[in-house]
């Protein structure tokens, strides 16, 4: 009688083990241990372009403020070797300091990622347009993001640069114009 009830006993015990493992379905995807462990270097490297790039000596722009200043509000796409333009005819490239940095660090890694500019625009709603835009992120995906301080010397022409890039000067009564919120996506392929 015991031998039956150690038979029985054991053969639960295996058809429990056997439904947890089948219960929970495990997926190259599914977030893990080595998952967290990409997605803490995905943020990582991402925090220290957007900070190298940031970085300015006295009396000098930082590079991401110039690339932000330069910016003709266009899209532009990874095409394999070169960032290019989405909407136009001729395809104009994309030569900045962030584009360089990413090209030397994300693309021959595999990493691909977006880049958002946004701001306030005058009715006080968050405005959002793409920079470089080479997909749809995967759900292991990091944001980094890096505040950018613009101010009327900075703009120059405002009538240009607002039709260029619509961000319009947050505050006309003051050398502030506004602030650009730098939003960098990057996720493995």
């Amino acid at each position: 009688m015991h031998t039956l009830e150690a038979v029985i006993a054991a053969m639960i015990m295996v058809g429990i083990i056997i439904f947890a493992v089948q219960a929970t379905s495990l997926t190259p995807l599914t977030s893990s241990t080595a998952n967290a462990h990409i997605e803490a270097q995905l943020q990582t490297m991402g925090q220290d372009m957007l900070s190298a790039l940031s970085y300015s000596s006295y009396g000098q722009d930082s590079q991401l403020k110039e690339d932000v200043m330069n910016w003709d509000g266009k899209e532009y796409v990874w095409n394999g070797s070169t960032y290019r333009s989405t909407n136009n005819q001729n395809k104009t490239t994309l030569n900045s300091s962030l584009t360089d940095t990413l090209t030397q660090i994300a693309v021959p890694r595999g990493i691909a990622h977006n880049v958002h500019f946004s701001w306030i625009a005058d009715n006080g709603i968050v405005m959002d347009n793409s920079y470089i835009y080479n997909g749809d992120p995967s759900d292991n995906a990091v944001m980094i993001s890096k505040k950018v301080v613009l101010s009327d010397t900075d703009v120059g022409n405002e009538t240009v640069f607002i039709s260029k890039t619509s961000i319009p000067d947050a505050d006309t009564s003051t050398g502030f114009y506004n602030i650009v919120n730098v939003k960098m996506t990057l996720w493995r392929m």
